[in-house]
């Protein structure tokens, strides 16, 4: 797989995110999935789908910079910086986060298996 599939996956979840597309979400996302919040808490697929659903989560801006992607055969690590723009619990947020992603491809279907988000602190 070339890193441009990827990168296409990486755009369409990022659409995904901002739109709230839960049904494009339920097929980024493996069933299996473990993700670590900025907080901590680790939550699986269903967490992030309802929080979508529900409008827990509402992004108004997802920027993306340095994305880099290694593949290492049926396994993609992208990791990247974001400015995120929106609502959590209806209450505004604009903060800068660093993601690491990792997708696996299983079945000839490449979902999201784990994750891990950091907040960045301005110095």
């Amino acid at each position: 797989m070339e890193n441009i599939t990827i990168e296409n996956l990486e755009e369409k979840l990022r659409h995904a995110m901002l739109t709230s597309d839960v049904s494009a979400l339920d097929e980024l996302i493996a069933d299996d999935l473990v993700f670590t919040m900025h907080t901590g808490l680790v939550v699986n697929k269903q967490y992030d789908l309802e929080a979508h659903r529900c409008g827990i989560f509402r992004f108004t801006k997802l920027d993306i910079s340095d994305r880099q992607i290694h593949q290492y055969g049926d396994c993609v690590v992208v990791t990247l910086k974001a400015e995120l723009a929106g609502t959590h619990n209806d209450r505004a947020f604009w903060e800068t986060y660093r993601f690491t992603r990792v997708w696996v491809q299983r079945q000839n279907l490449w979902q999201i298996v784990a994750g891990h988000v950091s907040q960045v602190i301005p110095l």
